[in-house]
């Protein structure tokens, strides 16, 4: 019988620092990419980057822009990076502009407002690299269907990058069509697949978001201040993955701190996420029952118990294979319209906190080894607020487990001990496909002023 039951939260340690971008693994990318760019049809393959969406760029070379945007040209023999002034020199970061391998280039124009812009301008950087009349691919951060354009528009040319990138482009080449698909698509994106140094980093960040939520929640107090939560986490230093969320009442869920105030009776939300994890949750400052506001009775048994179980239904489809369609259906009818979820429940994670998701309406595509997956199944009710399960896991055949155990032995230990407590402790139904990469994975505390009061199945 679903129940609350009083349980410390797990702590498997600290994982070991993650591998570093080697030099090899961005030539293998770099060649990986010149490959699809050639069967593509492509002559060149530009891909933009700003700090909002630097993901495929990052990927592929392990330099991300700060302030400014960035331009990676790459062609069957070139391999050019447009950068801004303050970005430049920061370029040197990635193995492939260390090794010669991608040079570089100013375009003061991908600068900020104001400053000096004494450089070549970027049509004529792309003069050079461009073949005149050629097939181009550009690579933003999405892609769009046919039902997101005026009748008749072809998908294929509605593309994602800034005009000032688009228009010399277009001028230069003879066609040049969205290709971020390339890059990020669930089936075939280049990214939507990760290997076992990919899968320690991702492990490192979940940890450190883990941690971070996990001190704040043991530190909320009646009367504190949502800064005061927030500061409570000690984020790490990683890079975020989007913004620190913290919302109480009838804050809007994506909000940060506002200045409200903890107290009791009113459902909250929050997060914290780097590159590669987004660890979340929800539930009600409270301590027990006796802290709801009369119309929200019945949130444990008819709203958090049936999503708890809900979820472990949804880890025992984390299996390659399975058609992501099915995993859509199953939750829709698991969790019904009162439930209130309009997003894909569940997605690929990768640098950036939403890659894309296999699990959509009626999608035949199956789910993989190598998928990063973010469980993300976002519940919203008008009188019960939320609650919330959110972490990262990774799908694993036998030939993935079997290289993590021989790169990072440590690690897969970890991810055991992650998924014994899942299923000993919680009564989940995890399968030997799915690796916990926090410690918070099968965790959902839904009085928040008490959060040593766990769900278990």
């Amino acid at each position: 019988m679903t129940r609350l039951q009083r349980l410390d939260w797990p702590d498997n340690g600290t994982p070991d620092l993650p591998p570093a971008f080697a030099p090899e693994e961005a030539e293998a990318r770099l060649a990986v990419v010149r490959e699809a760019m050639r069967l593509a049809g492509y002559a060149a393959l530009v891909i933009y980057g700003d700090r909002e969406h630097a993901a495929n760029l990052h990927w592929l070379t392990g330099f991300d822009p700060r302030f400014e945007e960035a331009v990676l040209v790459v062609t069957a023999g070139d391999a050019l990076l447009l950068a801004g002034n303050e970005c430049l020199a920061y370029a040197a970061v990635s193995p492939l502009v260390a090794a010669g391998r991608v040079r570089t280039g100013l375009c003061a124009s991908l600068s900020l407002p104001s400053q000096p812009r004494g450089s070549r301008r970027l049509w004529d950087w792309l003069d050079e690299v461009i073949p005149p009349g050629a097939t181009v691919g550009a690579v933003g951060w999405k892609w769009y269907g046919a039902d997101e354009l005026p009748p008749g528009a072809d998908p294929a040319l509605a593309l994602d990058v800034p005009a000032f990138l688009a228009d010399p482009l277009r001028d230069r080449a003879g066609r040049v069509e969205n290709a971020t698909a390339l890059f990020m698509h669930p089936a075939h994106g280049l990214r939507a697949r990760v290997g076992a140094d990919d899968i320690a980093r991702l492990e490192f960040s979940n940890h450190m978001a883990a941690s971070a939520l996990k001190r704040m929640v043991f530190a909320l107090q009646e009367g504190m201040t949502d800064f005061a939560a927030v500061e409570a986490a000690r984020i790490g230093g990683l890079p975020l993955g989007c913004h620190v969320t913290f919302a109480m009442g009838d804050t809007p869920g994506l909000s940060g701190p506002v200045g409200d105030r903890i107290r009791r009776g009113v459902p909250a939300s929050f997060n914290i996420a780097h590159w590669g994890s987004n660890i979340c949750r929800a539930g009600w400052m409270a301590r027990g029952p006796d802290d709801l506001p009369p119309g929200a009775a019945g949130y444990l048994e008819e709203f958090v118990f049936p999503y708890a179980q809900a979820m472990s239904d949804w880890c025992a489809m984390m299996r390659p294979g399975v058609a992501g369609g099915a995993v859509w259906s199953m939750i829709h009818d698991r969790l019904p319209a009162h439930f209130g979820i309009t997003l894909n429940p569940g997605h690929l994670i990768g640098l950036d906190e939403w890659m894309s998701s296999p699990i959509m309406p009626g999608s035949g595509i199956p789910l993989a080894s190598g998928m990063a997956m973010q469980m993300d199944v976002i519940p919203a009710h008008p009188a019960w607020g939320s609650t919330r399960m959110e972490d990262g896991y990774v799908i694993a055949d036998d030939a993935l487990r079997e290289d993590l155990a021989r790169r990072h032995p440590n690690l897969v230990r970890r991810c055991a001990a992650r998924a014994a407590f899942m299923t000993r402790v919680i009564g989940m139904d995890v399968p030997e496909s799915l690796l916990p990469l926090a410690d918070t994975c099968g965790i959902i505390a839904p009085w928040l002023l008490d959060p040593a009061q766990v769900v278990v199945l």
